[in-house]
């Protein structure tokens, strides 16, 4: 279950997803997809007037670049279905700047071991930015604060998603 009309009242921060990519493993099942998501630039307004990120050219020469001011955001999301397991594991990290910030983020859904009608659901996520000085920080704490509401957002939509359809 996944939402395949963007936008959509559940993300409303999600404006597009294109699949890239998808194949079916025949020897084990597993089908695999890449797909590019484009987001709102979520980044509030006042950060991205005041960041600015160090840009060294070919000729030495330092220059300050506001690269925050972008309307849209680009992830890379990957997924591997096993249904003879009854998994799920996703990676999404940030194609945006990748030069000045890495964010990324693992998902596994996999078959309850103490009930095989649940979901054990386990997702890790990394933040790191550099080149912004004192701001570094400050990014870090909003992109990381940004995750958790949407670890909350994605398992109540997973939640309604699949009350839709199994009822």
């Amino acid at each position: 279950a996944f939402l395949s009309q963007y936008p959509s009242p559940m993300e409303k921060h999600v404006t597009a997803v294109e699949t890239v990519e998808e194949k079916t493993d025949l020897a084990t099942g597993i089908i695999y997809r890449r797909r590019i998501a484009t987001c709102q630039n979520v980044i509030p307004e006042i950060l991205r007037k005041v960041t600015t990120f160090r840009e060294i050219y070919y000729n030495s020469s330092i220059s300050q670049v506001s690269v925050l001011k972008v309307p849209n955001i680009y992830l890379e999301e990957e997924s591997w279905l096993n249904m003879q397991n009854r998994n799920m594991a996703m990676k999404t990290h940030c194609l945006t700047w990748t030069q000045y910030a890495s964010l990324s983020e693992e998902s596994v859904f996999r078959e309850s071991l103490e009930n095989p009608n649940w979901t054990d659901f386990t997702q890790k996520g990394r933040i790191s930015v550099t080149g912004a000085g004192l701001l570094n920080c400050v990014l870090e704490a909003f992109a990381r604060s940004f995750l958790k509401q949407g670890v909350k957002k994605g398992i109540k939509i997973m939640e309604t998603l699949l009350q839709e359809q199994c009822g």
